[in-house]
């Protein structure tokens, strides 16, 4: 069953939980045509505010999960619907283990050699007799490109996983999604740095509070740039809300 579908600030996402998504994917797998998932958090909402070829992306997107907390509370506040968030970095682990279940077969591409490889091994580890048919680092030319579609193509996946980080993930999949024989393509960003160890998720006392972001930037404050976007969507979605309640 399709999601129900809303926007928040002009930008689509999907109200679905967690449970929802991995249903929903797996359904897709037993379909006829490849389709997408993407991840939308507040910071990716500002930004597609300003660029029309990442929120054509999002608008084409088969599924658009909550990621980020902002965007939940958000759908609530403004009356939109009810949604629980489905962070990217823990759905792709939740397909992994439906595939090893299922049999389903998967393939890795982004990040670096070293990443990959790792959460490769991670992955085989961790969720026996997961088949694994095929993985690349992210790091391809141009002209190097149809020869991996080629190569996703023979390994026919019935996932495939793009860590490339947004939104050169986001355009990556609307370009070349047409020529693969995939079934489910996930966007999933940073996440095979923390299935390989690179990077640490916050503690779950941090995680319980909703206050993941707030632990990466206190880990990170290179991160602070791109936190930026948070208070000028706090202003958006309160200014919203005013105008609603007017």
């Amino acid at each position: 069953m399709k999601p129900k579908r809303i926007e928040i600030l002009g930008i689509p996402v999907d109200c679905v939980t967690m449970d929802e998504a991995v249903d929903w994917a797996e359904s897709m797998i037993h379909g006829r045509q490849p389709c997408t998932v993407l991840a939308v958090n507040p910071e990716k909402i500002i930004r597609a505010q300003q660029d029309r070829e990442l929120l054509d992306q999002l608008r084409s997107a088969d599924l658009l999960i909550p990621d980020g907390i902002g965007v939940v509370l958000a759908a609530r506040l403004l009356g939109l619907g009810h949604a629980e968030r489905v962070p990217g970095s823990e759905l792709m682990p939740q397909l992994c283990e439906r595939a090893a279940s299922k049999g389903y077969t998967v393939f890795l591409f982004g990040a670096s050699t070293a990443v990959n490889q790792q959460a490769v091994a991670v992955l085989r580890d961790r969720y026996p007799g997961i088949r694994i048919v095929g993985s690349q680092h992210g790091y391809v030319k141009k002209e190097e490109m149809p020869s991996l579609v080629a190569r996703i193509n023979e390994c026919q996946p019935d996932l495939l996983f793009v860590a490339l980080g947004s939104p050169h993930q986001e355009l990556w999949m609307s370009r070349y999604l047409p020529q693969l024989k995939v079934k489910v393509c996930q966007g999933v960003g940073g996440t095979f740095d923390v299935i390989a160890g690179r990077v640490r998720r916050a503690p779950k006392f941090f995680r319980s509070l909703h206050l993941e972001w707030f632990y990466r930037l206190t880990s990170n404050p290179g991160r602070l740039r791109r936190q930026t976007a948070l208070p000028i969507f706090a202003y958006r979605i309160l200014k919203e809300r005013f105008i609603r309640a007017a």
